[in-house]
């Protein structure tokens, strides 16, 4: 009796020690009095943060940990309900632990991955992440990216330097050219405002706040239907699984103990209705016959139960415009296509170097030398983002099906020099993952892959028509990636010490 009566009571217990984080969570939304200061006091805080997804809850997070009086605002803090970023690669994972936030993967039923395996044409072969060395701990981890981002507010709104407040900003207020803070409106319209030295744009639906900080634009060169499937056993335990189906890839990954997570891609910003049926169609007719058969059965569940839900896949390389009191993080000024699920990475890498140029700092309020330094983060940033990005827009190139005889080649050479294993499996695979973003190895890869079809194209004899295709295939493989490299910069990509911002010390005051 007395060991149901504590069990009673830890059960009870653990109840109101969630409701009590959620209601410090929420209590933003009625304004603290620090935040109430902070709305009349111009030296109150330190920055200002909109958006707190991913990148700016782990940011708020960091900065308040060093001591940094932080407001975030956030159109919506309720528990986010989307269909990607829920693969964090182990890169991503390393980040995490770095800036003290590897527990918000606990208690959220999130899955260890530990690679993936490759489907293509009634074969499959399985690429592991080369982690050795790496410590027990360290893996792919993926979840339910609502559950992983409440858990980082939560830990950022613990601290008491940090206010979280539910509001939507709509313009960034300036003076002579300096960004002074930020104007949001909250319940009811009403419209507050709000400064600090220095502003943090991470959301990218800001688009109005982003437009006056960043002059490139987003591009959809396609985008993803949602599924989940449940009762479902994947072929290869703790995997991610890419299908190199007709006419792009198709996407498993575990969210939790019992659901998988199916991304279907469709090519181009157009995708079937769902209200009408035709998209539930399309995924019969065209996909189901090209999901592997133990897959097949609980994908069709799937599409019967109706839950299908499509998001635009964005890419967008970054060129920021230098402003004083303001910077762009996340998804505000940088995008790739997230076949590769390297998005949280690339912010979380974006964070720790952040902190650490900011950390020997003692205040943020010499604007104009503070932007000058800053321009440092977005040259020290490129070599890791750039590699990710790229690779992530020519291996979706490469992985979508194509008329083009020498592009199918590729693609065949992509599935054969991945499956060779070693060197040929561990080196894209550490790329992919974060462990080892290097530019030079990353080209040195992808031409590696087309040299290869090239030589499978001279076997058992070359010929005229096969030397012809195979010329066709470098120059193909060329065409993909080259333009990727040109729009990140190929000086800051692969020479980021020639860049005179590289060098900058911080500012003395």
């Amino acid at each position: 009796m007395s060991s149901i009566l504590c069990a009673v009571v830890l059960v009870l217990f653990h109840h109101w020690s969630v409701k009590r984080g959620k209601r410090k969570l929420y209590k933003a939304a009625a304004l603290p009095p620090s935040a109430e200061k902070a709305l009349h006091d111009k030296d109150a805080l330190d920055v200002i943060i909109v958006g707190a997804g991913v990148a700016g809850s782990a940011l708020a997070y960091t900065l308040g940990k060093d001591g940094r009086n932080v407001f975030v605002v956030e159109r919506d803090l309720s528990e986010p309900d989307r269909i990607v970023g829920e693969l964090l690669q182990p890169g991503g994972y390393l980040k995490l632990v770095e800036l003290g936030l590897a527990d918000c993967v606990k208690h959220i039923d999130a899955q260890r991955v530990f690679g993936y395996a490759l489907f293509y044409e009634g074969k499959s072969t399985k690429l592991g992440y080369p982690l050795e060395g790496c410590g027990v701990d360290v893996a792919g981890r993926s979840f339910h990216n609502g559950r992983f981002i409440q858990r980082m507010r939560e830990k950022a709104s613990n601290l008491s330097t940090v206010t979280l407040q539910q509001g939507t900003a709509f313009a960034l207020i300036e003076e002579d050219g300096i960004v002074k803070g930020v104007k949001y409106r909250v319940g009811g319209g009403q419209e507050r405002e709000v400064y600090a030295p220095l502003t943090v744009v991470c959301d990218g639906c800001f688009s109005n706040l982003r437009r006056t900080l960043c002059t490139s634009k987003p591009e959809v060169p396609s985008c993803f239907v949602g599924l989940v499937l449940e009762e479902c056993d994947l072929p290869h335990k703790n995997h991610g699984h890419v299908v190199l189906a007709d006419p792009s890839p198709i996407l498993f990954y575990p969210i939790s103990s019992t659901e998988v997570r199916c991304l279907v891609d469709i090519p181009g910003e157009k995708v079937p209705s769902v209200a009408s049926g035709e998209m539930a169609n399309y995924l019969r007719s065209v996909v189901a016959p090209q999901v592997p058969e133990e897959l097949q059965k609980p994908f069709l569940a799937a599409i019967e139960k109706g839950s299908i839900r499509s998001m635009p896949n964005k890419s967008m390389p970054a060129f920021p415009v230098p402003r004083p009191g303001a910077i762009l993080m996340g998804d505000a000024f940088n995008m790739r296509h997230p076949l590769t699920g390297g998005g949280m990475t690339v912010a979380l890498s974006d964070i720790v170097l952040l902190r650490n140029l900011l950390r020997p700092l003692r205040s943020f309020h010499d604007v104009s030398a503070l932007c000058e330094y800053l321009e440092k983060f977005y040259t020290l940033r490129k070599p890791v983002a750039s590699t990710i990005n790229t690779l992530a827009g020519a291996l979706y190139k490469v992985f979508c099906a194509s008329p083009d005889r020498a592009m199918q080649e590729m693609r065949q050479a992509c599935f054969d020099y991945l499956s060779l294993g070693s060197v040929f499996s561990t080196g894209p695979v550490a790329l992919l993952s974060g462990l080892n973003p290097r530019p030079l190895s990353l080209v040195a890869h992808f031409f590696a892959v087309a040299i290869y079809g090239v030589g499978r194209l001279m076997l058992p004899f070359p010929s005229l028509n096969r030397l012809w295709l195979g010329t066709r295939l470098i120059v193909g493989a060329g065409n993909i990636i080259l333009p990727i490299i040109r729009a990140e910069g190929v000086r800051q990509m692969f020479f980021p010490n020639t860049v005179p911002a590289y060098y900058r010390a911080p500012p003395s005051k």
